[in-house]
């Protein structure tokens, strides 16, 4: 004889189950203790205290929440205020550190992209041959320094510039092509650093 699993008497005690395990559990013996024993430990069960959190405990649990929040807050107005300070202090006394840019500095440089460019004007690297190595390095030299002063022109007037430490860098920048410029053309190096 087959009898009821306990998912037939759990069904039973929610008074779900079939009409094969109402039967069989009126005939059964044990079956019949078996949903005994079932009810007896539902009502243990809904018997026990139910388990909350005593209610005087609350506010003490939130005065922690709040005064944590409270401390992240001042943790951050104070980071905030210092950041503000550091970023206000570099503002203000940024021009004292700075380097102002030599009006004479600029001149030099100027003046030495000038005497190189002279120098390849009388070199004369057009009328001579080359190898197809060296070709290629003084075209990518030609095309860096097309670069650089295509950047100067998009500074602004000279009489005027706009930012004259920029100004100052490319023009040096500059320089250092035409040097490679040159030495390419003069000694015919195949490396140059590129």
């Amino acid at each position: 004889m087959m009898h009821c699993t306990m998912d037939d008497l759990l069904a039973l005690a929610a008074r779900e189950g079939s009409a094969w395990a109402r039967q069989h559990a009126v005939g059964c013996a044990a079956c019949r203790a078996e949903l005994e024993a079932l009810y007896q430990r539902v009502a243990q069960l809904k018997a026990l205290p139910a388990r909350r959190p005593a209610r005087d405990r609350w506010p003490a649990v939130r005065d922690a929440v709040l005064a944590e929040r409270r401390r992240r807050r001042e943790r951050w107005g104070v980071s905030g205020l210092a950041a503000a300070a550091a970023l206000a202090g570099v503002l203000v006394f940024r021009p004292f550190w700075t380097k102002p840019v030599d009006a004479a500095e600029l001149a030099r440089v100027k003046q030495e992209s000038a005497t190189l460019e002279q120098q390849l004007e009388r070199y004369d690297p057009d009328a001579r041959v080359m190898s197809g190595r060296t070709a290629a390095l003084a075209a990518a030299l030609e095309d860096r320094i097309a670069v650089i002063d295509g950047e100067l022109a998009q500074l602004g007037p000279p009489e005027a510039p706009a930012r004259p430490a920029d100004l100052v860098t490319l023009w040096q920048q500059r320089v250092e092509l035409m040097e490679q410029l040159v030495s390419v053309h003069v000694t015919r190096a195949a490396y140059m650093g590129l």
